[in-house]
């Protein structure tokens, strides 16, 4: 197999099948990463992958989180067409994946290498949580390569890999049922990374219908016309006193952080309790 090079190994044409269905956000804009840098300098490596559809799997995962460099030895199977139909729009990944005949060949231009491994090993190593080693390992990328290891699916990384790398990453699992997929694994490492670059740090979705905060005199509206329509459907009796029940509704719904929206739909509860009193002539 000749080494290759970022610019990508050629393929068919591939055009995504009009039958399929679109991912449902696939349209949704993300807020840019603000180390994209770093990310851009994060190179994935993959030491003889077996599935064709775990490779599709981790490329899918990398197009997710912000990376955008793949390095493969000795795949046993990459078939770029087929890729992309597992991996749909992932051109952009497939077509500067590099393949190479050695690890060392994959690996020499990084100035850190980390790997991947589940299983206990008798060598004594620089072990870390991917969390943990996360804000290392993105400083090192805003300035050279740092290549991310990960091995054959039936047995991981070799002792051979493993030493050509500064440390390795373990990913806490249930003792009783530790192993992962390559995808998992992938995706988990690839998560931490992308959120310690700011990948995570934009604003959470919000509903299309949504709107500014309520304000104040949106919520003392809110609450008139709440408490007025309890009174018209006679609530307040007994121990229910207006200004407690008042007080404990303005704490549960101090809580939700209402929008106006959400306030001019709460008050107009209120109001439609009277309005349906009126109508139907049920407080005479």
């Amino acid at each position: 197999m000749p080494r290759g090079t970022e610019t990508g190994p050629s393929r068919p044409s591939g055009r995504r099948d009009p039958t399929r269905p679109r991912s449902a956000h696939s349209g949704r804009p993300r807020a840019p990463t603000q180390d994209a840098q770093a990310l851009a300098n994060l190179v994935i490596v993959l030491d003889e992958p077996q599935d064709v559809v775990n490779v599709a799997a981790v490329i899918r995962g990398m197009m997710n989180m912000g990376l955008s460099r793949l390095r493969l030895v000795r795949p046993h199977d990459f078939d770029p067409y087929r890729v992309e139909g597992i991996a749909h729009r992932s051109a952009q990944v497939v077509g500067t994946t590099a393949l190479h005949d050695s690890l060392e060949s994959a690996v020499a231009d990084a100035v850190f290498v980390v790997g991947t491994s589940a299983r206990p090993r008798t060598a004594n190593r620089n072990y870390a949580h991917p969390r943990d080693a996360a804000p290392a390992l993105i400083e090192r990328a805003r300035s050279g390569t740092v290549c991310v290891l990960f091995g054959r699916e039936d047995r991981g990384l070799t002792n051979q890999a493993l030493d050509r790398c500064h440390t390795i990453l373990t990913i806490p699992t249930d003792p009783g049922y530790w192993s992962l997929n390559l995808a998992q694994a992938f995706l988990l490492v690839a998560y931490e990374l992308f959120l310690t670059a700011g990948g995570g740090a934009g604003e959470l979705p919000r509903g299309r219908r949504a709107t500014a905060p309520a304000t104040r005199a949106d919520l003392e509206s809110m609450y008139a016309a709440l408490e007025d329509g309890l009174g018209r459907i006679e609530f307040f009796k007994g121990t229910r006193r207006p200004e407690a029940v008042l007080r404990t509704l303005r704490t549960v719904l101090g809580r939700t952080d209402l929008d106006a929206r959400e306030a001019r739909l709460v008050r107009a509860i209120g109001f439609e309790i009277g309005h349906y009193l009126d109508r139907i002539g049920g407080d005479d």
